[in-house]
């Protein structure tokens, strides 16, 4: 499997490309501002072909890009229907943030890519592939999701968008957030995975479950005991 990252644009937001490796179909995950030029190397290099644009929620870090990414390719977006009026107004997602935003960069306009799928909680994507499972972890937004999946030789990874990060969570205080859900969904549905499933943080360097569970001051107050949720 191949699984290349590079962070995109001034909010340095990891944009994922995902792939059974080289010279196939691949999803994107979450291309972020400015990153349609590293897409493009990331693509072009590999030689692959995008069938999908994945969005772990709706802020305008992480589907800055989504509309040309998957208009240019004629692909379809999907987004968990609570986060989809963002793709049209993401400044609405930041709150207070919004209004600084459209004066560092005045004239800035969204719309919906021209195709739109939604996610739904327990879902199995089947796409380029790859068999993504998606889970609903709201806390950051009420639509943020994470996405399951694993290699060939069955090591879990998790595509984490902003709901874990290595020694962090995802802020809570934006509107739609909310630190009782964020606590439940980090319980729920991430503290539940295997120790040695790979997290793939929207920001910052890659970690894993056990290493989260053991160190991060955010979740060892968390009791969820390690599941086999793949």
């Amino acid at each position: 499997m191949l699984v290349e990252a590079f962070a995109a644009g001034v909010f340095q937001t990891n944009c994922y490309v995902v792939a059974p490796g080289p010279g196939e179909s691949c999803v994107v995950v979450d291309p972020g501002q400015d990153a349609e030029e590293g897409l493009r190397e990331v693509i072009a290099r590999h030689r692959l072909s995008p069938v999908a644009v994945l969005l772990t929620h709706g802020h305008l870090d992480h589907m800055w890009s989504v509309t040309p990414v998957g208009d240019g390719d004629d692909i379809p977006a999907w987004i968990h229907p609570e986060d989809r009026s963002m793709l049209a107004d993401p400044l609405a997602g930041v709150g207070p943030m919004g209004a600084q935003l459209a004066a560092m960069y005045p004239g800035l306009e969204f719309r919906e890519p021209r195709h739109v799928r939604t996610l739904d909680d327990g879902a199995d994507l089947e796409l380029a592939g790859l068999r993504l499972s998606v889970d609903h972890t709201p806390g950051h937004t009420r639509g943020s999701v994470v996405f399951r999946s694993a290699t060939e030789d069955d090591r879990p990874f998790l595509l984490a968008g902003d709901t874990l990060f290595q020694g962090g969570i995802g802020r809570t205080d934006l509107p739609g957030g909310s630190m009782d859900e964020m606590m439940a969904s980090l319980r729920d549905k991430i503290l539940s995975l295997p120790d040695d499933t790979a997290v793939l943080p929207g920001h910052g360097p890659m970690t894993t479950v056990g290493q989260e569970r053991d160190t991060n001051p955010f979740v060892q107050g968390l009791s969820h005991a390690p599941g086999r949720h793949l």
